[in-house]
């Protein structure tokens, strides 16, 4: 099984690598690093949290960043602690593999992707509360999502994972914050006027 995995992966790395140019490399380098420790996402969500309108949509964006980084980098990647492409021995003994050096090598275990859970958890969250702003932000995401087997630091298997757990993440973040606030309108009715919406 794990080898039939290897194999598609491989194949995958050859086909996207085939596309690469100077052009491609600078916009999908550009696209990986939004992605990068979730920070366009966490600037977003503060962002949106300073005005009344769009405040919900940050505590939405907040929570769902949150559980992601719980969820995924602290459990998930402990549990499976794959090694990067370019750490695969058997790739590396059997010259399958070429890193093509487009962004620094990162140290953290590979699966599953923690720019693409991030980036799925929070486009998810996004599409639940507003599909208008979801839509957009789920178009981002895979764009993240793909620049990582395109830049070489994460397998296609990594990244269809980091998607699955983010729209599982953003779902779950949508309806555990919703039920949440409605609970606290009960309790402390106070507290939710400042946030329009939930």
């Amino acid at each position: 099984m794990l080898d039939w995995i290897y194999r598609f992966d491989l194949s995958v790395f050859n086909a996207v690598f085939q596309l690469h140019s100077p052009v491609l490399n600078f916009f999908m380098k550009t696209i990986t690093y939004l992605g990068e420790d979730g920070l366009f996402w966490i600037i977003l969500a503060v962002v949106l949290c300073l005005f009344r309108k769009t405040r919900r949509f940050g505590v939405f964006l907040a929570g769902a960043l949150l559980i992601e980084v719980l969820f995924n980098e602290l459990v998930l990647k402990s549990i499976f602690e794959r090694p990067r492409p370019f750490n695969y021995q058997p790739w590396q003994d059997a010259g399958l593999y070429v890193f093509p050096e487009i962004v620094p090598r990162p140290s953290s275990f590979s699966f599953p992707s923690g720019h693409t859970a991030s980036s799925f958890a929070a486009a998810t969250v996004l599409f639940c509360a507003n599909k208008k702003w979801g839509t957009p932000a789920l178009v981002l995401a895979a764009l993240i999502g793909f620049s990582r087997v395109y830049c070489g630091v994460h397998y296609c298997t990594d990244v269809l994972a980091g998607m699955l757990v983010g729209i599982v993440v953003g779902i779950a973040a949508y309806f555990l914050i919703r039920a949440l606030f409605r609970l606290l309108k009960q309790k402390k009715p106070g507290i939710t006027k400042y946030f329009d919406g939930i």
